[in-house]
């Protein structure tokens, strides 16, 4: 491998003056102020939840905003991974002669609490790019040039990003999990026993035509890099579009599409998420009418019906279970969302909650091209039709 992660400092997103991201994460999800930044044209604001950390660049100056450079994307977006690398130099060395182009050139900032090298690169994973940052030596709560600022006590809901998922162009995730394997020392996890590397899993509409295909990659132990997932639509929607093409097409190509964002207490998250005025995505009801699904929620000490009244998803067996509700996107675009996870014990996704998310974000999809006077996806975009509340949801198929 090239350079190998350690672990993710923070995750960057590029908005235009005005738009709401910075107030969002502090009002509705919990997110205390931790150091800003105004410089350029730029106002940067670091957010802090647990040990996750969102870096809000906002404007669009004459240079580039630190730790990072201006995407120049079209609509808001999550623009940037920050990882932690034991140097940063060799690294955008090594990475140069793997191909990858340099934005950044290794550069030192240092402020009265140490100094850190930082190199941006480009991926291959369309508008996002790549910081690797050297600070070990760096003792400042941020990073150099960041003015600290104060922050109340803040609510417990987030310990740590989870996983991150990469909306991809179809057939592209084998490109990208060769890249992030061969440059960053991520490396396969299966997401169902004896899964092909090459082919990840499929979730595949009833209807044979379309679905979704998903690869997870992970990096070795001891670091603290979140899981990898790359999402990409399977070839055959007749009509339409789901929501990885949705997201394509209205994030103007491949991107981070949602962060996971692990919590302690998933149903104290969500009620407090939903007091706040955060929007939610509803489940559909035929996810809590499953066969075996009311037994599953009681094995996993949870009341069935307050689970369904807070729109939370669960999934397992054999005393691992996986808790999950989505918000809707915080973009007016309709594309990056949020993903609160509760683990107990489990490791994976919940093949079940795969599918009761793509019915979610489907029906969630068609509500909104109802509202803004777009035609309607065809009944083979979300597959099996949403007429029967049965309909419509996806089957597990290993190939």
């Amino acid at each position: 491998m090239a350079a190998p992660v350690r672990r993710l400092c923070h995750i960057a997103f590029h908005v235009p003056v005005g738009q709401p991201l910075a107030q969002d994460l502090q009002r509705i999800f919990g997110f205390q102020s931790l150091a800003a930044r105004e410089a350029d044209g730029w106002r940067q604001l670091a957010l802090r939840s647990g040990d996750a950390v969102f870096l809000v660049n906002e404007g669009s100056g004459t240079r580039e905003p630190l730790y990072g450079l201006d995407p120049r994307h079209a609509v808001p977006s999550a623009t940037n991974l920050c990882f932690d690398v034991p140097d940063a130099g060799a690294a955008a060395q090594a990475l140069a002669v793997r191909g990858c182009s340099v934005l950044v050139p290794p550069v030192s900032v240092r402020d009265a609490q140490g100094a850190v090298i930082y190199t941006v690169v480009s991926s291959p994973a369309g508008n996002l790019s790549l910081t690797l940052l050297e600070r070990a030596d760096y003792r400042g709560p941020f990073l150099p040039g960041f003015w600290p600022l104060p922050s109340a006590t803040g609510r417990d809901w987030i310990s740590h990003v989870d996983h991150l998922t990469l909306a991809c162009t179809p057939g592209s995730s084998p490109t990208l999990m060769h890249w992030f394997r061969d440059c960053l020392g991520f490396h396969h996890l299966p997401l169902s026993p004896g899964e092909d590397p090459e082919l990840g899993l499929e979730v595949a509409a009833e209807s044979g035509q379309g679905g979704l295909r998903l690869t997870a990659l992970q990096t070795p132990s001891g670091s603290t890099v979140p899981t990898l997932v790359l999402a990409e639509s399977l070839q055959g929607t007749a009509n339409g579009q789901d929501q990885v093409k949705q997201f394509l097409a209205r994030h103007r190509g491949p991107g981070l599409q949602h962060v996971g964002l692990y919590t302690p207490d998933i149903l104290k998250a969500t009620e407090g998420v939903a007091m706040a005025g955060g929007q939610l995505l509803t489940p559909p009801d035929a996810y809590y009418q499953q066969p075996g699904k009311k037994n599953q929620i009681l094995a996993a000490g949870h009341e069935p019906t307050r689970l369904a009244g807070q729109g939370v998803l669960l999934d397992g067996d054999k005393g691992k279970f996986l808790l999950q509700v989505f918000t809707k996107s915080l973009f007016a675009e309709d594309t990056f969302f949020l993903e609160l996870i509760q683990r107990q014990g489990a490791t994976g996704f919940g093949q079940g909650n795969i599918r009761a998310l793509w019915q979610s974000v489907e029906e969630q999809h068609t509500r909104g091209q109802k509202a803004r006077g777009e035609p309607e996806l065809g009944t083979a975009t979300c597959p099996g039709g949403l007429g029967s509340p049965v309909q419509g949801l996806l089957e597990l198929r290993n190939t």
